[in-house]
């Protein structure tokens, strides 16, 4: 195990001496600027657009944003399994410039407690001034203000989002959509669900901001990555944030996702590390709004599908139409990128897996929704062969498989396994609708794998 102190440095001139909380840490120090007051990562690319658009968000969610940027840089690019004593919680110091320094330091001890729930790891958070002359690093507008947009939504491109940003568009609202991506599988699904978004809907324009924003491999010497990538949302949420305070006014972040996801409680007890994200728990969301309203920022989240199965998702979409004809391009899959290690050249192109949990979910929804499902799997059919537990193929098969028997033992224990995942201490009056979805989407997942048989083989 390493501990490690990620540094974010302003370019050349950002050379304020800095003293780690341990002496044996191992320093990484990575420059944001890519030019004169340019942040680079994709930092600096989305501001453009934002500028492009005739407007600019204020230094202080530009700060988040920064940070952000800088979590995802220790998240993806420190290994869990050579990082750690358990092969999962990494211990991790970040220092960032800022341009409130008292805000921020304020801000300090609610960050790290939101980042360690999301992500398993310990985190640390340092702030320091900005170094003189970087007071500002919003770009001015190019253009006079095109935006007439009234909420965010995130559009990640997949099979959620896009019924988001549907409803939205059907209830005449004008949001601008907000992506993230550093792969191209994403980012051709997000370009793609777009565009069928703009073809159906050739009256109703919106605005969609995008940041590639990632970092190389070898940014952290002596590791090899992490593909667990648990502070993904807070990176999405940031930019979000950063777009919804460019827009100004009181500002809504619409988070489309379905409430068994949210609150993801684990279908095994091994699964509460390494298998069950919390990207989009209530809890976690409440903290990043108490972030938001701690920075003076009038942007709150909301997740309106939150006790929404995703079969009910799907089902209520206001466009049926255009959902059944796109939503096989929409992408769901923990890990579509796998299909490249395929023995079968033909199987390599990148599709859904189609057996992680959620594929397993997005299969039950489609199912449920049109009774059909069009889209493309590495494992088309669950049904034509016994799934080999042991494997990936038949592993979380296995697993809810498993949490079905748990439940039809004892009915009652829904409402006692909703708390597992973390505390929804933030939501008393709202416990048995969360019961009741997670029941609900079970059930949903039940009837995609009925007949289904997975053991060991």
């Amino acid at each position: 195990m390493r501990h490690h102190t990620i540094v974010c440095r302003l370019g050349a001139a950002d050379v304020a001496p800095l003293t780690p909380s341990r002496s044996d840490t191992h320093v990484t120090e990575v420059s944001f600027v890519d030019g004169e007051r340019r942040l680079g990562f994709g930092l600096g690319d989305t501001l453009d657009h934002l500028a492009r658009l005739g407007i600019a968000p204020s230094e202080r969610s530009i700060d988040l944003a920064l940070l952000a940027a800088a979590v995802t840089a220790a998240d993806t690019r420190i290994s869990r399994t050579t990082e750690s004593q358990d092969l999962w919680t990494r211990e991790i110091d970040v220092h960032v410039p800022v341009s409130d320094i008292r805000r921020w330091t304020g801000l300090a001890a609610l960050i790290s407690r939101t980042l360690n729930f999301l992500t398993g790891d310990h985190w640390s958070l340092s702030f320091r001034r900005r170094p003189e002359g970087l007071e500002s690093l919003a770009p001015s507008p190019t253009m006079l203000r095109q935006v007439n947009s009234d909420c965010v939504c995130l559009f990640s491109g997949g099979l959620d989002s896009f019924i988001g940003a549907i409803d939205l568009l059907q209830d005449n609202r004008r949001p601008m959509l907000v992506s993230h991506y550093w792969d191209g599988i994403t980012s051709s699904r997000q370009t793609h669900c777009a565009e069928a978004l703009k073809t159906y809907f050739p009256d109703r324009p919106f605005d969609h901001v995008r940041g590639r924003i990632g970092f190389p491999n070898g940014l952290v010497t002596g590791s090899r990555g992490e593909d667990t990538l648990r502070a993904r949302s807070f990176l999405f949420f940031a930019l979000a944030a950063m777009a919804a305070d460019a827009i100004g006014g009181d500002m809504v972040v619409h988070v489309p996702e379905n409430g068994l996801i949210s609150l993801n409680v684990p279908i095994e007890p091994s699964r509460l590390g390494a298998l069950s994200t919390r990207t989009t728990h209530p809890w976690y969301m409440a903290r990043v709004c108490e972030l938001l309203a701690g920075l003076g920022l009038t942007v709150r989240l909301y997740n309106r599908y939150r006790f929404k199965t995703k079969g009910m998702m799907a089902k209520e979409c206001r466009a049926q139409d255009l959902l059944m004809a796109e939503a096989m391009h929409t992408m769901s899959c923990s890990s579509p990128a796998k299909a490249r290690y395929a023995r079968n050249k033909a199987d390599r192109t990148p599709k859904h897996c189609g057996h992680c949990v959620p594929c397993l979910i997005r299969r039950a929804a489609i199912v449920e929704a049109f009774a059909t499902d069009d889209t493309p799997y590495q494992v088309p059919s669950l049904t034509d062969h016994v799934l080999n537990s042991a494997k990936a193929e038949g592993n979380h098969v296995r697993g809810f498989q498993v949490a079905f028997a748990r439940m039809r033992r004892k009915p009652g224990r829904a409402r006692f396994d909703i708390h597992r995942p973390g505390p929804l201490t933030d939501h008393p009056d709202d416990l048995a609708e969360y019961e009741k979805v997670y029941v609900e989407g079970m059930k949903e997942v039940q009837r995609l794998l009925a007949g289904v048989k997975a053991w060991p083989t």
